[in-house]
């Protein structure tokens, strides 16, 4: 099957080859279709049942710096001893987790620190311009509501560490405002007198349903030429006029490859490319409680319990739990219920977890927390993967920058310069 002589698609009988039926991938083939390209879709699962699937569903523009800091070391204790900890890692994983966090920890010291939150926040800049420009391409903007979010303090001694961010935030050119109890309570009634106050982001939004945004998106695809199909891809080799992708049932040919397969795209580009990337994932969960609609009106973090709460059309989600275990343990469900625990106290009334559903996904994650969107191999292989737990609020912007790279016509003149988020970094 290596040499290709088993492939049942005529060469070249597509120019871009998309792996990953994602919110990166399916956007990415959308955007790349309506520039004229013949797209194919390929992905073993239907589109959107990996990570898009149960994200928090927060268009998170405000999140410019990495989850982990210097403090990941007084907490690595509780990482490894606490296994219901908003950060968790597996002790059994350890060993092949610790080359990956050595480069994390490297990646806090001063200057690549900086890189990255650079990095975040020119992608983050102009993500809210670039999903609201391919809602409107399909005429749904009313799957996104830009109506801000709020991260919510209940110590008074937590009061510092709210201003001390609000200064951080503020020296990145963040919009935030910081809302005393009075005006969390009159616009948020329903959360509990123990709130103290909080941080008001007004350039942020939320998905209603993030499902059917990627289902939306992939319909829109088809009707401008974008065949999906359900197979998995398990190698590839670059040659001189093309790529060939080696599947179960034989195989692909494209002019060019785009790798969108999240957390699973390692062993493709190390394949295609010969480049080993420091790929891990982090393991997200969430809880949908489909009895608790109107509770709030826009996403909610809580900063002592670490989590969030998004107010979607089927309830409300709770999601922000980040364990690291790899990618083939089973799913520890009994952490997507603990973020009902970590609910109770926030509201005046405690929310019910009648018919809840827990979910677990995998977050792609690179050591400097910034993503892969870059072209390799005379252009031939490109790569849109990597953004951990910003793959969503990313996602718009990435397919234009991609497209960009695939077919530089008419794109927006404000797009990130990509050379933070090259392959070669690594």
């Amino acid at each position: 099957m290596g040499t290709g002589k088993h492939l049942h698609m005529p060469n070249n009988a597509h120019d871009i080859a998309v792996v990953g039926a994602g919110i990166i991938g399916v956007s990415c083939a959308l955007r790349l279709a309506r520039q004229g390209l013949r797209v194919v879709v390929i992905d073993q699962q239907q589109p959107g049942h990996g990570a898009s699937f149960g994200n928090a569903g927060h268009l998170a523009t405000e999140q410019v710096f990495p989850i982990a800091d210097v403090s990941i070391l007084k907490r690595l204790p509780a990482m490894l001893m606490d296994p219901m900890g908003p950060l968790r890692l597996d002790w059994k994983y350890l060993p092949r987790a610790l080359p990956w966090f050595t480069r994390l920890l490297l990646n806090l010291r001063s200057e690549p620190f900086g890189k990255t939150v650079a990095g975040l926040r020119a992608l983050n800049e102009s993500s809210l311009a670039a999903w609201q420009r391919l809602l409107a391409d399909i005429s749904r903007p009313d799957l996104l509501k830009v109506d801000g979010s709020l991260l919510v303090f209940e110590k008074p001694e937590s009061r510092q560490a709210i201003a001390a961010l609000q200064t951080r935030l503020h020296q990145q050119q963040v919009p935030v405002d910081f809302w005393q109890a009075a005006a969390v309570h009159e616009t948020a009634p329903q959360l509990s007198e123990r709130i103290q106050g909080g941080l008001f982001f007004p350039r942020t939004g939320h998905f209603i349903d993030p499902y059917r945004v990627v289902t939306e998106l992939v319909e829109a695809a088809k009707a401008s030429g974008v065949s999906f199909v359900k197979q998995q891809v398990q190698g590839g080799y670059v040659q001189e006029h093309g790529v060939s992708l080696i599947t179960g049932s034989g195989g692909f040919k494209a002019r060019r490859v785009l790798i969108a397969c999240g957390a699973h795209s390692a062993k493709l580009i190390a394949a295609l490319t010969g480049k080993k990337v420091p790929l891990d994932t982090e393991r997200g969960y969430h809880l949908m409680l489909p009895h608790e609609h109107n509770r709030l009106p826009f996403p909610v973090t809580s900063l002592e319990r670490k989590f969030i709460m998004t107010p979607m059309s089927e309830g409300l989600r709770l999601a922000g739990t980040v364990e690291f275990a790899g990618l083939q343990k089973p799913p520890s469900m009994e952490r997507a219920w603990q973020l009902h625990r970590l609910s109770q106290g926030l509201f005046r009334k405690d929310l019910s977890a009648d018919n809840a559903t827990p979910w677990m996904g995998f977050r792609p994650s690179l050591p400097d927390s910034l993503p892969v969107i870059d072209q390799v191999c005379d252009g031939k292989v490109l790569l849109a993967f990597g953004h951990q737990h910003l793959g969503l609020t990313q996602a718009a912007v990435t397919a234009e920058m991609i497209v960009q790279m695939a077919s530089p016509r008419s794109q927006p003149d404000d797009l990130p310069d990509h050379k933070p988020y090259t392959l070669d970094r690594f």
